[in-house]
């Protein structure tokens, strides 16, 4: 059995729940009620130990300085959604992109457009792989599995969507 460590940070957007593996490489940033996140279990390790950088990184991200970031992480997935998560690896900070550029992105048919929205909504590493960056056709604020408000937050900090 591998070891599991797990860890919560007070963040704007409500608590985050973090999770790293034996080697302290991060696997996954969830919020409670995400569709998919991740709930801890009681023989996980608590420690803070091995989220140092990603704490002291998304504090600094939600404080509004620092635009990228530089985190070992780890992510389980299919070869079609580590292309999707890969994609969206390279959406920067402030952009947005569509369901639809995602998909020509990696290659994908107009009609996989559906299962790229899927592997979005997969993505373990919210935040830290910018899912909340991708939006409708129409420019609308469509799906994210931390929720539309939480969406509508980090993009309005990131200045690609206006204050409301």
């Amino acid at each position: 059995m591998t070891t599991v460590y797990v860890t919560r940070l007070a963040a704007p957007v409500g608590p985050l729940l973090l999770t790293a593996d034996a080697d302290g490489t991060l696997t996954s940033v969830s919020v409670p009620g995400q569709k998919g996140g991740r709930i801890a279990q009681p023989d996980w390790r608590r420690d803070p130990g091995p989220f140092r950088a990603a704490v002291e990184q998304l504090t600094a991200y939600f404080a509004g300085e620092l635009d990228a970031f530089r985190l070992a992480s780890r992510a389980e997935g299919t070869e079609f959604r580590q292309r999707v998560w890969a994609a969206l690896d390279e959406v920067p900070y402030g952009a947005t992109v569509t369901y639809g550029e995602i998909a020509a992105r990696i290659g994908a048919p107009r009609a996989a457009v559906r299962a790229v929205g899927g592997a979005i909504g997969a993505n373990p590493l919210l935040i830290v792989r910018p899912c909340h960056r991708v939006i409708g056709a129409d420019g609308s604020m469509t799906g994210y599995a931390g929720g539309l408000e939480r969406k509508v937050w980090l993009l309005t900090l990131e200045g690609a969507v206006a204050a409301r």
